[in-house]
C-alpha cells in the first residue's frame, strides 16, 4: 500500500518494523497475517503532519474533532480477537481517521465504517480514494445504532467506549459472529469479546482494561 505523501519512506519502515517487533510480536501478537498487514500498513499518513514522527510509537495519537488514533497494540490486540479468515463482513464503529478500517480492508472481504463527525469522515474517505482502497463503505451516522441494513456482520469492532454493550450491535452479528467493544465508565473500560450463539445467545470474555474516547449515541452516552 502506497500513499502520496512520503510513500514507502525508509525511516518509516524501520520505525515500523521496530513497532511490530517490539510491541506486537513481544506482547503475544500471534496472526501472521496480521502481523504482514501491520508491516507494511503506513500508519504515519494517518496522522497530521506535526504528529507524523511519533506515529509508530505504542500510543494513541490526536486527530482532530476531539478524537485519536489508537494505540498500535490496541489496534493489533482487537483485530486479532475478531479472528478474520478473509471472507467477512466487518462493521467498524469510529472510522476515526480511517487506520483501522485500511488495516481491516487487507484482512477481510468488506468493510462498514461509521463515523459521527463529518470532518473525520470526509478525510478518511478521501485517504481511502487516495490508497486505492476498494472494499471500505463509509457512513456518517450514529454509531451505536450499527447498520442494519447491511446486517448481519460476521464481525463488529467498536473503537469507542460503551456504557454497556450495544444491543442493537449484538443483535447485527451473524450466527458465531465476533463483536470487540470497550465497556465500563468514561474514565476506564474493559475491552470485552461478545460471541453470537444463537438468537438471544451470547457469550463472552475480558481482554483486559483499556481507555477510549467515549461512545456517542442512541445506545452509547449521551453528550
Amino acid at each position: 500500500m502506497r500513499g502520496s505523501e512520503q510513500p514507502m519512506c525508509p525511516r518509516f519502515a524501520e520505525q515500523r518494523r521496530r513497532m511490530v517487533d517490539r510491541h506486537l510480536k513481544a506482547r503475544d501478537i500471534r496472526d501472521p497475517r496480521l502481523l504482514e498487514a501491520m508491516s507494511s500498513l503506513e500508519r504515519h499518513l494517518f496522522v497530521d503532519g506535526p504528529m507524523r514522527n511519533h506515529a509508530y510509537e505504542d500510543r494513541a495519537l490526536p486527530i482532530g474533532s476531539g478524537q485519536t488514533i489508537s494505540q498500535p497494540y490496541i489496534v493489533a490486540l482487537m483485530t486479532q480477537m475478531l479472528e478474520l479468515r478473509g471472507g467477512e463482513r466487518v462493521l467498524e464503529i469510529g472510522t476515526g481517521s480511517g487506520y483501522q478500517a485500511a488495516l481491516l480492508s487487507m484482512l477481510c472481504a468488506r468493510i462498514y465504517t461509521v463515523e459521527r463527525h463529518s470532518e473525520l469522515a470526509r478525510r478518511a474517505k478521501l485517504l481511502f480514494d487516495q490508497l486505492g482502497i476498494r472494499n471500505v463503505v463509509c457512513r456518517r451516522g450514529d454509531g451505536s445504532i450499527g447498520w442494519q441494513d447491511e446486517a448481519p456482520f460476521e464481525a463488529i469492532i467498536v473503537t469507542a467506549a460503551a456504557p454497556e454493550v450495544p444491543r442493537a450491535l449484538a443483535r447485527q452479528l451473524a450466527l458465531k459472529g465476533r463483536l470487540v467493544v470497550p465497556v465500563g465508565d468514561r474514565d476506564h473500560q474493559e475491552l470485552r469479546l461478545v460471541r453470537r450463539l444463537g438468537e438471544e445467545r451470547f457469550e463472552g470474555y475480558s481482554a483486559g482494561g483499556c481507555i477510549f474516547v467515549p461512545l456517542l449515541g442512541r445506545e452509547g452516552w449521551q453528550e
